[in-house]
């Protein structure tokens, strides 16, 4: 399953985390402005409940885009030292944009999106019924740990076990690949 880091600059967007993010799919940064005091309840219970999974990051000095900037270090060191992750920044602001644009040109997989939710893993959960089929899919790999399906063949037949009835051979494939499209596991 491919490692997914959320960089959020927290000085423009506040969203609701803890429920979304808890999976073990996500690495969470959090990128805290040197004049914010306060900070939402759920980002707390966030970092309590992923431990060193999570983390926040207080600027200590302001300045023109100084939030950005060190979201950039940090985005540049997880690249260097996990280049096939997946890497999401959280932030209204465009100005990122063209360093994101060069890094994708470079294979890296990284985008910006306004809001946590607009990650297509998260908005497949957050924008699904409780009983999805995605969401059935993705639980299932994740409460499995490190004994999840070790080969396509062995995953396709235990996403379409899941279900009652059994789901056919085309239908799962075409959830399997959805799930390897966006991040939660590659092929190897």
């Amino acid at each position: 399953m491919k490692l997914n880091h959320v960089l959020i600059d927290y000085e423009n967007v506040q969203a609701e985390v803890a429920t979304e993010l808890a999976q073990p799919i996500y690495k969470v940064w959090v990128f805290v402005g040197v004049q914010q005091a306060k900070v939402k309840f759920d980002l707390l219970d966030l970092v309590q409940q992923k431990g060193p999974d999570a983390r926040v990051i207080k600027m200590t000095s302001s300045g023109r885009n100084a939030l950005d900037f060190h979201m950039s270090c940090y985005l540049g060191q997880l690249i260097a030292t996990e280049p096939d992750s997946y890497f999401h920044l959280i932030a209204k602001d465009t100005g990122m944009d063209p360093l994101l644009d060069h890094l994708r040109a470079k294979g890296i997989k990284a985008w910006r999106w306004p809001d946590v939710f607009e990650i297509p893993i998260v908005k497949a959960r957050a924008d699904a019924p409780a009983d999805d089929k995605l969401s059935r899919i993705i639980e299932y790999l994740v409460h499995r740990g490190h004994q999840r399906p070790a080969t396509m063949k062995a995953l396709l037949g235990s996403a379409a076990a899941l279900f009652n009835p059994k789901l056919g051979g085309d239908e799962t494939a075409e959830l399997i690949e959805q799930l390897r499209i966006h991040g939660v596991f590659d092929v190897v």
